[in-house]
């Protein structure tokens, strides 16, 4: 089921920013829920039929998301999210990197920098989100691992969370 729910990904090479827009039908409540609580984005944030397994987290600014995507085959790829900036149900930043299973960083993968905003439009939640990359090539590597393919998946697998919860 292809949604009709907006979903722009736009690249910006000048900056190498990836931006993305995309509309949930669901409350603000709950898609702020859906991206900062490790039981919902171990549910979604995996692009199927991979899955996301978060080991610690600790939504605050200062705090870590440590977690691994995990494949069909037991594989993992871990990553980490640090948060830098909270602000409830309206915007959160965090640098995302790849990393081991303890946390230490991959340095042979870039570093990026999200920026999430959250906000409401009638029935639907827009989730608006830029994210940063320090130079063109570490961009341009995140495109070719799929990153569009995968995150837009992703996104699909939130609608499903959603719409069954609309039942």
């Amino acid at each position: 089921m292809k949604s009709n729910l907006l979903m722009n990904f736009t690249v910006d090479k000048e900056t190498s920013t990836v931006n993305v827009k995309r509309e949930f039908n669901a409350s603000l409540a709950n898609v702020w829920s859906a991206w900062t609580e490790a039981e919902i984005l171990d549910q979604w944030w995996a692009p199927s039929p991979w899955k996301a397994r978060t080991k610690s987290m600790d939504f605050k600014e200062g705090g870590r998301r440590l977690y691994a995507m995990v494949g069909p085959e037991g594989e993992e790829h871990w990553a980490i999210a640090d948060f830098t900036s909270i602000t409830p149900k309206s915007n959160f930043k965090y640098l995302d990197a790849f990393c081991d299973s303890e946390g230490n960083l991959n340095t042979e993968f870039p570093r990026s920098n999200w920026n999430v905003n959250f906000s409401e439009q009638g029935d639907l939640t827009i989730v608006d989100i830029a994210i940063k990359h320090e130079k063109l090539s570490d961009l341009e590597m995140i495109i070719q691992m799929g990153f569009k393919e995968g995150f837009t998946i992703a996104m699909e697998g939130l609608d499903k969370i959603f719409a069954s919860r609309a039942k």
